[in-house]
């Protein structure tokens, strides 16, 4: 995964074919291309098996079965025992492929004898990243085989991607092997991240074969790369003031350890300064359990507005624990259109998302009103009560474009929550999370997520990348902790997550 760290970009299947497309026209022959690729399979396919091991190699009609019969090919040349099958008629080849198909002195079976039982590795290269159809008749049955092989203990090595799995939505079509690593070329693309088909690939790989041409990617797998030239440092001359001062409002009396979790997340984050807004009935619970935070009473709407007319206060988080009532669809409202000498950000969670079920029209109408940046944090089921009835939202093929149809229609930054969790921008930027653990889905992590997007947005961070910077470090405090975590330790753990971050530079 080291690769996702260091080339965070991902590219469309078609971007990738245009970047192909260029770096040809710029003089690098296909087949060179190819050559690289296929030599690349060929090195992965070596290093997970044992020398003069059984290698079978099911290839597709296109470049995907180009690159297998060069790493058949190759791997012959090494003395393995390789046994290459094609899906189709072999004089049907065209271009690169049929060109590659010929350097291969071996004989290629026909798919529908495919048997890899007994074979040491399989070679998955039957479809790529762009396929565009679900698999069915002889090619449904070759992914099946494959996956009974692996089933019983197999080891599977895809190319680009696993056959099956859609490079841009990962989403399946219809069947796709399970690989125990996948190898792609240049960029990795949506698909290798994304749910469910990140479960196909297994370890990633990413090899270099000289694509030249830039193609300027709009989506990140979500790494430091992506946004620690905008992460906050404290310097020699910080003051509380001057790393921002946030404010968290609270439940009632029985609902207050959401928004303590979030407040000492935005704390632990580098927040300056942060409130805890009360009502009244919440003071004395408030009180009983914070040192850092600081209570701030308030009976009525017209009270928070006046809470609200401190510009100090940079940053405003409503949702954990507030319930999904008026009083909150009211603090929303307050919060959205009251005004502010200084810019604030406002980060919605959990029940202020809620209150808006049905009316993203609403929501967005309020956020428009004054400007502020706003950043949603709505896992799935709160993602699809707000946008009820929004088909042009819900009826996107993934959750990245869902992400992105949702920011463009609210004008905010969705941090669309879950093991894939995407950060999009109404300006079609995005990020996917790739490595966060299974350990996150426990009660409370989520208001923890709020308050780090809050405590970085408060120290000035702009609002995608710290929503994007949150989403990585609430993952690294989760890996950090390891099995048995519960929501209070994720802050807790943060420092010394902090700490490495910055010795990485």
């Amino acid at each position: 995964m080291e690769s996702l760290l260091k080339r965070p970009e991902l590219l469309t299947p078609r971007q990738m074919g245009e970047a192909d497309r260029r770096t040809i026209e710029a003089g690098t022959p296909g087949i060179v291309l190819m050559e690289r690729a296929g030599a690349a399979v060929a090195a992965a396919a070596a290093r997970r098996t044992r020398t003069r091991g059984r290698v079978a190699i099911l290839c597709g009609p296109g470049g995907n079965g180009g690159d297998g019969f060069i790493a058949g090919r190759l791997l012959s040349e090494q003395r393995f025992d390789v046994e290459l099958y094609l899906m189709g008629d072999a004089a049907a080849l065209r271009g690169d492929p049929a060109l590659a198909a010929a350097r291969y002195a071996g004989p290629a079976a026909p798919a529908e004898a495919f048997d890899p039982s007994g074979a040491d590795l399989v070679i998955d290269a039957l479809y790529g990243a762009g396929l565009a159809r679900d698999l069915e008749g002889p090619s449904r049955q070759a992914v099946e085989t494959i996956n009974a092989y692996a089933e019983a203990g197999g080891e599977v090595l895809a190319v680009d991607v696993p056959s099956g799995v859609d490079g841009e939505t990962g989403t399946i079509r219809g069947v796709a092997a399970r690989a125990d690593a996948t190898i792609t070329f240049h960029r990795f693309k949506p698909g290798h991240l994304l749910l469910p088909a990140r479960q196909y690939c297994g370890a990633l790989e990413l090899a270099d074969i000289g694509i030249t041409a830039a193609v300027a990617p709009s989506v990140y797998a979500n790494s430091p790369v992506v946004w620690r030239h905008v992460f906050p440092r404290p310097s020699a001359d910080s003051h509380k003031f001057s790393r921002g001062a946030a404010l968290v409002l609270s439940g009632g009396a029985h609902r207050t350890g959401a928004a303590r979790m979030a407040a000492r997340a935005a704390l632990r984050a580098g927040a300056g300064l942060v409130g805890l807004a009360s009502p009244p009935d919440a003071v004395a619970a408030n009180a009983a359990h914070v040192t850092a935070l600081m209570i701030e009473p308030f009976a009525d709407a017209e009270a928070f507005r006046a809470l609200l007319a401190d510009s100090r206060r940079n940053a405003l988080l409503i949702g954990p624990g507030a319930g999904v009532t008026p009083e909150t669809r009211a603090h929303v409202e307050a919060a959205l259109t009251e005004p502010s000498d200084t810019p604030r950000g406002i980060v919605l969670d959990a029940d202020a998302i809620s209150v808006f079920a049905g009316e993203p029209d609403a929501l967005s109408a309020l956020i428009a009103r004054r400007g502020h940046a706003v950043a949603l944090t709505p896992h799935e089921g709160e993602f699809a009560r707000l946008f009820r009835g929004a088909e042009e939202v819900l009826s996107q093929r993934s959750k990245l474009e869902r992400a992105r149809a949702a920011a463009r229609r609210l004008g905010a930054i969705v941090i669309y929550k879950g093991a894939d969790s995407v950060v999009a921008g109404p300006d079609g930027r995005a990020t996917i999370g790739w490595d966060l653990p299974p350990t996150l889905a426990t009660a409370g992590s989520g208001d923890t997520l709020a308050g780090f997007v809050t405590g970085l947005i408060a120290q000035g961070m702009p609002t995608f990348e710290a929503a994007s910077a949150a989403v990585w470090l609430h993952g690294a405090c989760a890996r950090a902790l390891g099995p048995g975590l519960i929501a209070e330790d994720l802050s807790e753990a943060l420092p010394g997550v902090l700490r490495r971050l910055f010795e990485a530079g």
